[in-house]
């Protein structure tokens, strides 16, 4: 399952149409992903929020485009409990800078859709324990990412994406 939180100073620089289309894409990566029993919330915030957070929780005293905040750490679903039945797995929050997507679209040629869905999906591997902190990492979750961005834009049947290597959280993710 998806949330979309849109926080009041984006609102303008989403329109409603762009909010259904993004969402629409991001959960056709998630079915690729077979993220099927899982709660993401994904919030649409501004410069301001990312420098905060960004500062706060990794030290980096700039805004940044998008931001992933795991529910869990890996290795941690062993050591609990599952939820009782009908409950969603809370992966994760993605928060995404609308003003930085926009000025990356613009000098990448793109519209702020294509923008959104590149972060959006980009957070979402991170959520399922991804990195691109060496070489082999950047590769292996640059990848991945590729085949699930490719996946949210199709207007087809949703392929299922498998995930290379043993991502951090994904096979727990996926119980």
């Amino acid at each position: 399952m998806l949330s979309l939180v849109v926080r009041r100073p984006t609102q303008p620089l989403v329109a409603p149409a762009l909010r259904q289309k993004l969402r629409r894409q991001l959960q056709r990566a998630m079915r690729a992903a077979e993220l099927v029993a899982v709660q993401v919330c994904l919030t649409l915030s501004d410069d301001r929020e990312l420098h905060a957070l960004n500062l706060e929780y990794a030290g980096e005293d700039h805004a940044t485009d998008v931001l992933s905040f795991a529910q869990r750490e890996p290795g941690a679903h062993a050591a609990r409990p599952p939820l009782p039945a009908g409950l969603l797995e809370p992966l994760g929050d993605i928060i995404i800078s609308v003003e930085t997507a926009q000025r990356q679209a613009a000098a990448q040629g793109h519209d702020l859709l294509h923008e959104l869905v590149h972060l959006s999906v980009h957070g979402l591997c991170h959520l399922l324990g991804y990195d691109h902190a060496t070489p082999e990492e950047e590769r292996v979750m640059f990848g991945y990412e590729a085949a699930l961005r490719e996946q949210a834009r199709g207007g087809g049947r949703v392929q299922r994406v498998r995930a290379p290597g043993p991502g951090a959280l994904l096979a727990e993710a996926r119980s």
